[in-house]
């Protein structure tokens, strides 16, 4: 499987003598480069919106990448996925340097349990949890204090 990288979308409906001006949507995406990248952004927005690429325009493609990628961290994903049997949502945590990383992690797993494809994952929302936090025993296994890999 290819690496996942974060690309932030900034897109708009295209101006219109009706409406000079739109409104400007930011949207941060994981997809293996920037043309994937760009195509989920309409897909989200289609489904949100009600705005298609033959509409709209975009205005720039940022990849978004980790500033200090030498400490590990604890990683919650919130998603929603479809299977055969219809829509689940999902919690799921990791621990990786990076949060591409973690989310790569999420599609291999996602993958193996699953059988779930990555074009049939959405990510709702990631963010940083606490060690304190953590739900997983998988996670909260390498919180111990007297844990040795000898």
């Amino acid at each position: 499987m290819v690496a996942m990288r974060q690309y932030q979308v900034v897109g708009r409906k295209a101006p219109t003598d009706k409406e000079p001006n739109p409104a400007v949507y930011r949207m941060k995406v994981f997809a293996p480069n920037e043309v994937t990248g760009a195509s989920q952004f309409w897909y989200l927005m289609h489904q949100m919106r009600k705005m298609k690429k033959t509409t709209g325009e975009i205005l720039d493609i940022i990849e978004i990448t980790e500033k200090n990628a030498r400490i590990i961290k604890n990683y919650g994903i919130w998603l929603r996925y479809d299977s055969r049997s219809g829509t689940h949502n999902m919690y799921r945590e990791y621990r990786d340097l990076s949060l591409t990383g973690a989310v790569d992690q999420m599609y291999s797993e996602m993958a193996g349990r699953h059988r779930c494809r990555p074009r049939s994952i959405q990510i709702i929302r990631t963010g940083i949890v606490a060690a304190k936090d953590t739900k997983r025993p998988d996670v909260q296994q390498f919180h111990n204090a007297k844990i040795n890999f000898a």
